[in-house]
């Protein structure tokens, strides 16, 4: 974990979406494998939740658009991919993954100004 935090503030500084993409994927894969094998093990992943991991992938593999996901200690997935990609992003979202979350609801949320003193 210190090596992705060391790992993180380099790619932040240079601006590298594809490796700051690559290990959001895979620390939110590790902590639902370290759920999966406590004990007891517990698994908060849903079929739903796999398969737009899976539809993610395959996206930004057919169409080389920076789209990657987040998972939150629940079945919940977070899509982060820079503004450049929000039409494409959010096409593919509507027409492919609408469907696959619950009654069809989705939050949509964007990276702000950050803390202002007041």
């Amino acid at each position: 974990m210190l090596k992705n935090q060391s790992l993180l503030l380099n790619i932040l500084k240079s601006g590298d979406v594809e490796a700051f993409g690559s290990i959001a994927e895979k620390e939110a894969l590790t902590l639902h494998a370290l759920m999966m094998t406590s004990n007891p093990p517990y698994l908060l992943m849903r079929p739903n939740t796999l398969q737009i991991i899976e539809k993610v992938q395959q996206f930004r593999k057919d169409t080389q658009q920076p789209l990657y996901f987040t998972l939150d200690a629940g079945p919940n997935i977070h899509l982060l991919y820079p503004d450049e990609s929000k039409l494409a992003v959010q096409s593919f979202i509507h027409n492919e993954l609408k469907s696959l979350c619950e009654d069809g609801m989705m939050l949509s949320d964007r990276v702000g100004d950050g803390p202002l003193q007041v």
